[in-house]
C-alpha cells in the first residue's frame, strides 16, 4: 500500500466490497435501502452478515460490535467474538443475520432522562445499513441505532435519521411541484470542520484540571498569546506534522474524507476539515475522528484537547457545520440555477432555510448548548449567542428586490487584479465570508458556526433538518392547493422575505450595537447560557413541530432536556470540586512554601545588616499573604455552595444556581490564584503554566 488511493477505505465494508462479495440480488436490495431510503429487506440479512464476517476475518478481525451513540455524547461498544463451539471441541467462526440486525446492550446504565427506570435494563441496537461497517483494531464495528425496550430513542442517530426522513419527504413534495419526478431522494450533506489543541502529555499529566475536566481551571496569561497572529496558517511544527500524517492515514483507512489541515489562531490549536458526505455518515465519521485524534495523539506523546475552552485568554475551539441539500441525481438545491424556473426553486429552498432559522432560532441555539460552549459563544472568538443569517450583499439585494417588486439587474462579477503580471487573474466570489455570523451562506451551503468542538454534530443537524422540513411542509401545503402555482410561489417567497428579514444580518456580529439592535429592535433571542436556552425546548411550537414530523416523542423531548441539564450540572460540579482540590492541595502549599523561603531570605539579609528594609521581600510576602487568605476564603465559599448544590434535586434549579452563583465563585477563586501565579517563583508553582502548555510542543 504505497499510495493513499491504494489503502483509502481499506478497513470499510463499502460499496466496492459489497459489490464484490454479495450476489446481484442482495446487492441491489441493499443499495436500494442505502441510496433511496427503501425499507430494509430482512431476508438479505444472513447473506450480508456472512459476507461481512468473511471480509472482516480476512482483515484480522476476531470480534464484532454494535457501535452506537448513546446520550453520553460519545460512542459505545460491546465486543463479541465470532467464535462458536464445534462438536469436536474446536471453534468455528459464525455471524448471523440476527446478530447483524439486532444487539441487546444493557440500557439501564446509559442516560435516559427518565425514559427508563434503573431496574428496566433491556435495550436494543439496530443496524443502520446506510452507514458502512468498518474495522477498528481487531473488531468489526457496525453502526447502529439504540432504543429502549419500549421503542424510545436512547441515542443521537435515531432522531437524526428521523429528521433526515422528514426533510426528504417534504423536499420531494416541493420538487414534484416544480415538475421534477426523477428525483427519488433528497439528503442533507455535512462537512464538519474540527478544531482542537495539542499539548505535551507529560505536562497534561501534571494538571488535575486537564485530567478531570479537559480544560484548565487556573492559569495566568503568558507574556505571549495569539496577539501576533503568527500561528494561524503558520508553518506546522515537525512533531505536529508527524501527528497529522499518522492521523490522516488512520482516518483514510476508515474511509473518513480528511481533506484540510492547518494551524488555527491560538497557539497549539489546529483544525481538520473533511469533504462533505451524507449527514448521518458525517456524524459517524466525526465521532470516529474525535476518537482517532486522541488515540493517535497518545502515540506521539501528545494529548488532543477537544474542550471548547481549554485555555482562558486565547480562542476556544468550535466545529463549523457546513450544511447543504442535494438530490440523488447530484443537484445541490442551494445552488442558483441557469433558468428563471431553477432560480425560483433555489429561492424557495433558500427561503425555507431563512424561515426555519428565524422560527426555530431557540432550537438551533439549544442544540449547541453545553457548559463548555457557554465559555465560547459571544466571546469575540465565536459567533454571538444571538442567532442570525449572513447572506452577503448580492443575495440580500436579490431578496430586497423581490420583496419590493423592483427589478434586479445583477452585478457583474469582478475580476481580481493583483498588480503583478505573472499572477493569474480570477473572479471574485459574489459573497464575502463572515466569521462573526452564526449561520452564514457561503455560495451553495450554510455554515452553522455555533457548534462546540466536543459536540456531536447530530444535535444541531436534527434541529436544522426538522426546522427546514417544517418550512417546506408549510410551502407544499399551500402550493399544492394553489390555483395559480407561479403567482402563489412568488407571493410566498415575497411573504417569507418580509416576515423573516429580521434574521438576516450581514454586519459585524461582535459589535455590541448589533446585540442591542438584535434584541431591542428585531426581537431576536439572546440566550447566553445553557440554563437560559434549554427551557425553550418545551415551547408549544417546538414540541408541536418535532412531534408532528416524528423526530421526537414528547417523552423523548423531556428526556433530552433532563439529560442536557444534568450533564451541564455534573460538568460544572466536577470543575468546582477540582478547583477546591487543586487550591487546597497544590496552590496554597506552593505559595506558602515560597513565602516561607522569602521570609527566610529576608531574615538572612537582616542578620547580615539589621538596617536593611528588605522592601522586595516584604512587599511580596504581604501581597502573597493577602492572596493566601483570599484563596482560602474563596475556596471555602465555593465548597459551601457545592454542598448546597448537592442537596438540590431539581435539575432546573441546580442549573440556575450554577449560572447565578457557582460560576461567579469559581471565577473569583481563579482570579486570586492566577495573580498568585504571577508572583510566585516558577520552580515553586505546582503544575505547568500556560506558557509551557501552549508553546511546549515543538
Amino acid at each position: 500500500m504505497n499510495t493513499v488511493s491504494d489503502y483509502f477505505g481499506s478497513l470499510v465494508f463499502d460499496d466496492r466490497v459489497m459489490k464484490a462479495t454479495l450476489s446481484a440480488d442482495v446487492y441491489q436490495s441493499l443499495k436500494k435501502t442505502i441510496d433511496e431510503g427503501a425499507r430494509f429487506d430482512n431476508n438479505v440479512a444472513n447473506a450480508v452478515a456472512t459476507a461481512m464476517k468473511d471480509w472482516a476475518i480476512s482483515h484480522g478481525a476476531t470480534h464484532f460490535t454494535h457501535w452506537f451513540q448513546p446520550l453520553t455524547g460519545i460512542t459505545a461498544e460491546k465486543h463479541d467474538s465470532f467464535i462458536s463451539p464445534a462438536p469436536d471441541g474446536r471453534v468455528i467462526m459464525e455471524f448471523s443475520g440476527k446478530e447483524l440486525i439486532k444487539g441487546e446492550p444493557d440500557a439501564s446504565s446509559f442516560p435516559s432522562g427518565g425514559l427508563r427506570a434503573t431496574f428496566e435494563a433491556r435495550g436494543y441496537t439496530a443496524w443502520d445499513p446506510t452507514s458502512y461497517a468498518f474495522i477498528k483494531g481487531k473488531t468489526l464495528c457496525i453502526p447502529t441505532a439504540f432504543c429502549s425496550y419500549g421503542g424510545e430513542a436512547l441515542d443521537k442517530k435515531t432522531p437524526l435519521l428521523r429528521s433526515m426522513e422528514a426533510l426528504n419527504k417534504q423536499a420531494l413534495r416541493i420538487l414534484r411541484l416544480f415538475g421534477n419526478d426523477s428525483v427519488k431522494c433528497v439528503r442533507t450533506s455535512v462537512g464538519p470542520e474540527q478544531e482542537y489543541f495539542l499539548v505535551d502529555k507529560e505536562m497534561f499529566d501534571k494538571r488535575k484540571d486537564l485530567i478531570f475536566t479537559g480544560r484548565t481551571l487556573f492559569g495566568a496569561k503568558p507574556p505571549k498569546g495569539q496577539e501576533m497572529d503568527d500561528h494561524y496558517f503558520g508553518v506546522i511544527k515537525p512533531r505536529v506534522a508527524a501527528y497529522m500524517a499518522d492521523l490522516n492515514e488512520e482516518l483514510w483507512k476508515l474511509g473518513v474524507l480528511a481533506k484540510t489541515e492547518h494551524n488555527e489562531v491560538a497557539p497549539a490549536q489546529h483544525e481538520l476539515a473533511p469533504i462533505y458526505t451524507t449527514t448521518n455518515i458525517a456524524t459517524d465519521h466525526n465521532q470516529l475522528t474525535m476518537e482517532i485524534m486522541q488515540k493517535v495523539a497518545a502515540k506521539h506523546g501528545l494529548v488532543c484537547l477537544l474542550h471548547e475552552k481549554p485555555f482562558a485568554g486565547v480562542n476556544g475551539s468550535g466545529k463549523h457545520n457546513n450544511w447543504s441539500l442535494a438530490t440523488d441525481t447530484g443537484v445541490n438545491l442551494l445552488t442558483p440555477g441557469e433558468t428563471p424556473y431553477e432560480n425560483a426553486q433555489f429561492l424557495l429552498f433558500l427561503c425555507a432555510v431563512i424561515k426555519a432559522v428565524d422560527d426555530y432560532q431557540d432550537l438551533l441555539r439549544l442544540s449547541v448548548a453545553t457548559a463548555g460552549n457557554d465559555h465560547r459563544l459571544g466571546a469575540n472568538e465565536a459567533p454571538p449567542a444571538v442567532v442570525s443569517i449572513f447572506l452577503g450583499d448580492e443575495l440580500t439585494a436579490v431578496l430586497d428586490a423581490i420583496e419590493n417588486d423592483t427589478p434586479y439587474n445583477g452585478t457583474e462579477k469582478t475580476q481580481m487584479k493583483l498588480g503583478v503580471h505573472v499572477l493569474p487573474r480570477f473572479t471574485r466570489d459574489t459573497t464575502d465570508r463572515n466569521r462573526t455570523s452564526p449561520f452564514a451562506f457561503t455560495g451553495n451551503k450554510f455554515e452553522f458556526r455555533m457548534l462546540g468542538s466536543s459536540n456531536s454534530i447530530a444535535c444541531a443537524n436534527i434541529m436544522l433538518n426538522s426546522a427546514v422540513a417544517q418550512s417546506l411542509k408549510i410551502y407544499a401545503d399551500r402550493l399544492e392547493n394553489a390555483s395559480d402555482f407561479e403567482t402563489s410561489l412568488h407571493e410566498m417567497i415575497k411573504k417569507t422575505i418580509k416576515d423573516h428579514k429580521r434574521i438576516i444580518f450581514n454586519g459585524n456580529g461582535y459589535d455590541d450595537s448589533w446585540i442591542k439592535e438584535a434584541t431591542e429592535k428585531r426581537g431576536l433571542l439572546n440566550l447566553k447560557t445553557t440554563p437560559d436556552c434549554m427551557p425553550a425546548i418545551f415551547d408549544k411550537k417546538n414540541i408541536d413541530m418535532l412531534t408532528a414530523h416524528k423526530v421526537f416523542s414528547e417523552a423523548e423531548i423531556k428526556s433530552r432536556y433532563e439529560i442536557m441539564m444534568e450533564n451541564y450540572c455534573k460538568t460544572v460540579n466536577i470543575e468546582g470540586l477540582t478547583m477546591v482540590d487543586m487550591a487546597r492541595k497544590e496552590i496554597l502549599p506552593a505559595i506558602e512554601s515560597y513565602t516561607a523561603d522569602l521570609a527566610g531570605a529576608a531574615g538572612a539579609k537582616k542578620a547580615i545588616d539589621p538596617q536593611l528594609q528588605c522592601s522586595y521581600e516584604t512587599k511580596l510576602i504581604n501581597r502573597l499573604s493577602y492572596l493566601v487568605d483570599k484563596i482560602d476564603s474563596a475556596t471555602d465559599e465555593l465548597e459551601q455552595e457545592l454542598v448546597k448544590l448537592k442537596l438540590i434535586t431539581d435539575v432546573t434549579e441546580s442549573a440556575n444556581m450554577i449560572r447565578d452563583i457557582i460560576l461567579g465563585k469559581m471565577e473569583l477563586l481563579r482570579s486570586f490564584c492566577d495573580e498568585a501565579e504571577t508572583l510566585t517563583a516558577e520552580k515553586y508553582w505546582p503544575f505547568p503554566t500556560y506558557g509551557q502548555l501552549l508553546f511546549g510542543v515543538k
